[in-house]
């Protein structure tokens, strides 16, 4: 059994994410996510999906990309 690097859990079905040449190791997408995922410039969620990036910095989404002064970033173009 391995032991996952987020919460100590010894489990039999833990997982390895391979990210930039090291091996991570969790017992759930949680763990994963709470150690991979990067956060939010603004309002500091952790950013699951695929976020924005503005001015070399990594946001949620584009309301957070704006209020921190991105203002070419949209959600949607209106027709």
């Amino acid at each position: 059994m391995a032991a996952c690097e987020v919460c100590g859990n010894e489990y039999d079905m833990t997982f390895e994410v391979h990210a930039q040449g090291a091996v991570h190791t969790f017992d759930s997408f949680e763990c994963a996510i709470t150690r991979m995922a990067p956060v939010c410039e603004h309002c500091g969620c952790r950013i699951i999906g695929h976020g924005v990036e503005a001015d070399r910095r990594w946001f949620c989404g584009a309301h957070c990309a704006r209020s921190m002064g991105a203002s070419q970033i949209v959600d949607r173009v209106m027709a």
